[in-house]
């Protein structure tokens, strides 16, 4: 079965019954004193995959990264990489390497003598070390730079420069921890989709770390979602987005509505819910949901539309009062307070510069929403 969503290249081995995992954390347990950093995790990892763990601060993200590299040992479960258990190998003998926000670049040397560091402490030969230089100054599009020093260069040359030093050794895997956190928001978006490029062109397998929801969605192959210690959640970023399993998924990536309710009558497609006020709304995607069952539906702004008069076709419309409106150039944002109190979030897009159907503070207002267009939750 395909993926919701674009993917932006066919490549899905975690939907191969019979392709192997590359990286294994097997019911893996790490504890600082009393205190439980992760907890019985287990998650798989295919080559060549841009994997992102993704999650607030203090849920575990870095810390599993950490273990991977090793620069932490677990303390309990194991840690494979290729079928290798990983326990007791130092960090330098492991075919990892870890990009740090920081990049931690040397100040006194050039670019082309950062990026040769690490393949010198290895004794690749000279002729060996100039050739790999000038490869990864090419695919970072540094080229020019290779005189100067770190302080002469942008935050993005300089993310761009400690990319190439983590690659250039050719590890089996490349860590990234909160990579672009330290550049500017215009400069990270773009930096995205260079990280993507050289992925793929390199054919390596990359681990993120980022609490930064936007840039996971964009990079990765797949997210795990993680809260204390645990992963919620294991998808392509359209399923974490349009198929969230619980409240905590659809609270924490993106903007969501929530419409609390019993489940009331189910049909052979569709599940009517009624809420606590009494109000009703037809849905489909109510998975194993029973009757009396209590449930939430979730559906996100951009799916429900704002209107003036109430659409004849609507099968569900709530009626409210505009309670504030944002607008952002390509959008607008429209907070509508229903009859029953509950204050629904509606995004609209400014696809033409009139609009035809303006809306105000305090206007009357109307939203609707297929059947089809939320998920509904039990848990």
């Amino acid at each position: 079965m395909k993926s919701l969503g674009s993917i932006r290249r066919d490549f899905a081995p975690w939907n191969d019954p019979n392709a192997k995992p590359y990286i294994q954390f097997d019911k893996v347990t790490k504890k600082f004193g009393d205190f439980t950093a992760v907890n019985n995790l287990s998650l798989t990892i295919f080559e060549r995959e841009f994997f992102a763990l993704l999650g607030a601060s203090g849920c575990g993200k870095s810390t599993l990264l950490r273990m991977l590299a090793g620069f932490e040992q677990p303390t309990a479960g194991r840690i494979l990489l290729d079928g290798q258990d990983l326990r007791g190998i130092p960090p330098y003998r492991r075919p990892v390497n870890m990009m740090f926000q920081s990049y931690a670049l040397f100040p006194h040397m050039t670019v082309e003598k950062n990026i040769a560091f690490g393949l010198k402490q290895e004794g690749m030969p000279a002729s060996d070390i100039e050739k790999r230089v000038a490869e990864m100054l090419r695919l970072v599009k540094l080229e020019q730079f290779a005189k100067r020093k770190p302080h002469q260069l942008s935050g993005g040359q300089r993310q761009r420069v400690a990319l190439a030093r983590s690659v250039a050794k050719r590890p089996k895997v490349l860590l990234l921890d909160e990579p672009l956190g330290a550049l500017d928001k215009k400069l990270r978006e773009e930096t995205q989709f260079e990280l993507m490029d050289l992925q793929q062109e390199l054919g390596l397998t990359f681990v993120v770390v980022t609490h930064d929801q936007e840039e996971a969605m964009t990079m990765a192959d797949r997210i795990a979602i993680m809260d204390k210690g645990e992963v919620v959640q294991v998808a392509t970023p359209a399923e974490i987005y349009e198929a969230p399993t619980s409240r905590f998924v659809a609270h924490f990536v993106g903007n969501v509505n929530m419409f609390e309710g019993k489940v009331a009558e189910r049909a052979a497609n569709t599940t009517r819910i009624t809420g606590a006020t009494g109000a009703q709304i037809v849905v489909e995607n109510a998975a194993d949901a029973a009757n009396g069952a209590d449930i939430v539906f979730a559906i996100r702004p951009e799916k429900i539309k704002v209107s003036s008069k109430k659409p004849a076709d609507a099968v569900n419309a709530l009626q409210g009062e505009v309670y504030d409106v944002a607008y952002l150039g390509d959008m607008t944002v429209y907070h509508i307070k229903l009859d029953d109190g509950q204050i629904v979030r509606a995004s609209a897009l400014n696809a033409s510069r009139v609009t035809e159907d303006p809306l105000t503070w305090n206007d009357r207002a109307w939203v609707s929403f297929r059947p089809d267009a939320g998920v509904v939750l039990t848990r």
